[in-house]
This record gives structure tokens, C-alpha cells and sequence, in this order.
């Protein structure tokens, strides 16, 4: 690399890595661009294009707010190629990971790889200006340049998939929290005559206000098995999309319940018994290794001023006596 900086250096004066960088990144973007918006449209998406404009024609509604969807879709659908995975493996995972992140739009994937270009690119460009701007003075090295360049470009590019991941955890901790509760109530409305799909039903009204990804799920699967779908494949469906391990192995009880013939409220009481056994021991844990996070907050927050307190009067005593003696 020492040889290509003193060449561009040589050409370009201090700033010619910095430059040869950034024309470099202009250059793949103008590429990109070029090659999305040469791209022919496909028939069956003019064809669907039509039949969408005649309906929204037919059904009426208010027509500015559907046609600035419709704009944005349109602008979406042009870089589709580019911002979604055109492998289907990828997608499925890319499409999974949102699901459990929460969001279900037809466009999530296509909107999350929209917001990672876009903020990585401005970031970039942001860097770059700045970079320009200090290196007027003369005090930024070329090393600087660079990192001051590509650093808040690689921080904009990787803050979409970090939110996504909290995210997925705090929907998680929040599934599996809720879920020993849930149970509870289920094996109640069992007891008291219903059926399973009523007590989902149910289940999924009563718990919204305390944990509505939970409840999210439930009312997923009470709408798809009212559609006619599966009950089991529905609810493996679900046990995907949570993603928790508990909501797998419940899923797992009742198949097993429903294949054997045995009491689906006797399962649930075992299962829940357990899930709240699970929970107070997820609680007990996190208590245990409390005192050893606190005790680094504890040292620094408590040594300084008690050493302070005790020692200053001794260390100002001796300070003034040193300076006495001197004089």
C-alpha cells in the first residue's frame, strides 16, 4: 500500500488517497445506478401494476394517499434487484429474521437493505466532508483520512442489522416472559369447556396489554387455523417465527398430545408448572450475577471518595508542612 499512497501523493498532493477513495466509491455508485435504471420492467409486474390501479379505481378510497404508496412501491420495485437477495435461501432467512424482529410488511427485507445502503453511503459522504474540511489545516495524516472516511460508512451500514438483532432479543425476552402466564390462562379456559382454538382465541385477547408480541403470535395462529390451515403445521409456524426455544418444545407436547390422545389439560398443567419453574429460576440467575456486575460500579464509585475523605487531611497536612519546611 506505501507505494500506491506515494504515488497518489505524488500526483494528487496530500489528499490524493483521500481523493482516489472517494472517486472510487462515486464511481461504483454511479455504476450501480446506471445498471437499475437501464434494467427492462418485467411483464408480470406491469401486468400486477394494472390490475392493482384497476381495483383501487373500482373500490375508490382516498386517491392521494394510495398514489404516493403506490409512487414509493413503484421506486422500491426499480431497485428490487439490488436491495433484495435474489438467492431464495438468502431471502427466506432475511424474511425469517424480520418476521422476528416484528415486522411483517411485504417490503421489510427490501426496506432494511434500503436503510443499510443509504446510511452507510451518507455516512460515508459525511466522513468525507469532514476529512476535507480538517485537512485544510494541514494537521490530518492520510491514515486519519481513511478512517475518518470509511469508519462512520461501516457504523451507518451495521446500525440497521444491531437494531434488528435487539430487536429479535427483546421480542424474545418478552415471548418467553409472558409465555408461563399465557399458559396459566389456556389451561383455565380449557378446564372451564372450551376448545384449543377458542382458548388461543382468548388467550390472545386477555394478555395484549402485558405482552402483545405474545399476544401477536396467538392471534396469528387462532387466524389461520379459523382460515382452515393445519393446526400442526401451524403451529410449527409459529414456533419458527418466535423463534424460543420454549414455544418450540410446548409446540412439541401438543402434537405429541394430539397424535397419542392423551388430556391436552393435563399437558398444559405439567408444561406449565414447569415454564414457571423455568422462569423463576431465569430470574434467580440474573439476581445471582448481579453483585459481581455492581462490584466493578461499586469499587469506582465508592474507593475514590472514601480514600479521598480519609486520606486528604493527612496528605494536605503533610503538603503544608513540606512547603513550611522549605521556606
Amino acid at each position: 500500500m506505501t507505494p500506491i499512497l506515494d504515488m497518489l501523493t505524488a500526483l494528487f498532493g496530500p489528499l490524493g488517497p483521500l481523493l482516489a477513495v472517494g472517486m472510487a466509491g462515486l464511481l461504483m455508485i454511479a455504476v450501480s445506478l446506471s445498471v437499475l435504471l437501464k434494467r427492462r420492467p418485467d411483464p408480470m409486474d406491469k401486468f400486477h401494476a394494472t390490475v392493482k390501479a384497476k381495483s383501487t379505481r373500482t373500490e375508490g378510497g382516498p386517491g392521494l394517499r394510495v398514489a404516493g404508496s403506490g409512487a414509493r412501491q413503484e421506486t422500491l420495485q426499480k431497485y428490487s434487484s439490488f436491495l433484495v437477495p435474489q438467492d431464495e435461501a438468502e431471502y427466506s432467512a432475511a424474511r425469517l429474521k424480520m418476521i422476528q424482529a416484528g415486522y411483517r410488511g411485504k417490503n421489510a427485507v427490501m426496506m432494511f437493505h434500503f436503510f443499510q445502503f443509504s446510511l452507510g453511503i451518507g455516512l460515508l459522504i459525511a466522513g468525507l466532508v469532514f476529512a476535507l474540511l480538517d485537512s485544510a489545516n494541514g494537521s490530518m495524516t492520510t491514515q486519519s483520512m481513511i478512517l475518518w472516511v470509511l469508519v462512520p460508512g461501516g457504523i451507518g451500514y451495521m446500525a440497521p442489522r444491531y437494531w434488528v438483532t435487539k430487536r429479535i432479543q427483546q421480542r424474545r425476552e418478552e415471548i418467553a416472559n409472558g409465555f408461563p402466564d399465557s399458559l396459566d390462562m389456556m389451561l383455565v379456559c380449557v378446564e372451564a369447556g372450551q376448545s384449543m382454538d377458542h382458548s388461543i382465541a382468548r388467550v390472545a385477547k386477555e394478555i395484549r396489554a402485558g405482552y402483545p408480541a405474545l399476544a401477536e403470535e396467538f392471534e396469528i395462529v387462532s387466524n389461520e387455523i379459523r382460515a382452515g390451515k393445519d393446526r400442526t403445521a401451524v403451529l410449527r409456524d409459529m414456533a419458527e417465527r418466535a423463534g424460543v426455544t420454549d414455544i418450540s418444545n410446548f409446540v412439541t407436547v401438543l402434537i405429541q398430545s394430539a397424535t397419542f390422545g392423551t388430556s391436552i389439560a393435563e399437558a398444559l398443567r405439567v408444561y406449565a408448572a414447569e415454564m414457571r419453574d423455568k422462569r423463576v429460576m431465569r430470574a434467580e440467575e440474573k439476581a445471582n450475577t448481579l453483585p459481581t456486575k455492581m462490584t466493578l460500579a461499586t469499587m469506582m464509585l465508592t474507593v475514590p471518595p472514601l480514600l479521598i475523605i480519609l486520606l486528604g487531611p493527612s496528605v494536605y497536612g503533610v503538603v503544608v508542612t513540606l512547603g513550611e519546611l522549605s521556606q
